[in-house]
């Protein structure tokens, strides 16, 4: 394998940065470490988008607008109106919400409380953001918008007032439907209007465990441990999406948000995602220092990046255990 990950480093310097001449030589320095976008390349159902949270730029792209399944990324819209009632003071934090027989007979991830117990808003929050528990989310959607079915709607219609214009939702976990699609620049946009709009409640997405009746469940988002930086925001996995991820890190005061759809493992979603923002923050801090660096906004397959790599790289992570979150 040494020969190919030669090559490997190689295309992903090609890949992360496009440079003007006087910078060629410094491109092996802003080359993210290994397992970036290329080890993807090859999935039909991968989608990426890099951006600068202070400007708005688009720093990478791939397949950016196709319509891709959220699973329970789906979960940061279902939030993104609870905090709207609770910044508007519709809703409290010590409301409680009442599990029903439809909340209740959610398939995993789920809290497990049975029909007619309750809990907090803030307890309901915290299962969302942390163990993406369906049957919480569906409790939680039905004491805002009355049912499902209302709430969704209120979704699908948000998100178009915030500018996701490709994005429809019909059930607030993003478990299954076919007629539950977003992008990946849809979900860059949520992730964005969240940190924006609510920086009073976007500390929900960096807890790292949610602790409830003496059960400690942690945070399905491992890069909130491993990568410095990273303080948000979900993840999601079903058989249709495959794993997906937005992550939002700081650095030196600059805001990257990375979203990755369709990965076939939860390494390669979680490598990839590590290293779209350590490559955007290596941009970012060339241009810092004066270097005239540009990052590709869409870029085609390195043409040295073959399927028996990425057949290798696939491989190698598809033992993993695929729990639903």
């Amino acid at each position: 394998m040494g020969g190919w990950n030669a090559k490997l480093t190689g295309a992903l310097a090609a890949l992360a940065i496009a440079a003007s001449p006087p910078v060629f030589a410094g491109l092996a320095a802003l080359a993210p470490a290994p397992a970036a976008a290329t080890s993807l390349f090859g999935q039909s159902r991968y989608a990426a988008l890099l951006m600068d949270a202070s400007t708005g730029e688009v720093l990478y792209a791939r397949q950016p607008d196709a319509e891709r399944f959220p699973a329970s990324i789906t979960k940061v819209m279902t939030l993104y109106l609870v905090f709207e009632r609770l910044a508007a003071g519709q809703l409290r934090l010590e409301d409680r919400v009442t599990m029903s027989a439809r909340a209740a007979a959610q398939r995993p991830s789920k809290l497990g409380l049975k029909a007619g117990e309750t809990l907090s808003v803030d307890e309901a929050i915290r299962a969302l953001a942390t163990k993406s528990a369906n049957d919480v989310a569906v409790a939680l959607a039905e004491h805002v918008g009355g049912s499902e079915a209302n709430f969704a709607r209120l979704m699908t219609h948000r998100a178009h007032a915030l500018g996701m214009t490709r994005s429809r939702f019909v059930n607030p976990s993003g478990l299954p439907d076919a007629r539950q699609v977003t992008t990946a620049r849809d979900i860059a946009t949520l992730s964005l209007a969240v940190i924006r709009d609510f920086p009073q409640y976007y500390g929900y997405f960096q807890q790292q465990q949610f602790v409830f009746q003496g059960r400690v469940m942690p945070n399905h988002n491992h890069l909130l441990r491993t990568m410095p930086g990273v303080d948000g925001i979900k993840t999601g996995f079903t058989n249709a999406a495959g794993f997906t991820l937005a992550a939002s890190a700081v650095r030196d005061g600059r805001r990257l948000l990375a979203v990755v759809l369709g990965s076939p493992t939860r390494p390669g979603r979680d490598s990839n995602v590590e290293a779209l923002l350590a490559s955007g923050f290596r941009v970012l801090a060339a241009r810092q220092a004066g270097e005239r660096v540009q990052v590709a906004d869409l870029l085609a397959e390195p043409a040295d990046l073959n399927d028996a790599l990425l057949s290798t790289l696939v491989e190698q992570g598809s033992a993993d255990p695929a729990p639903r979150r």
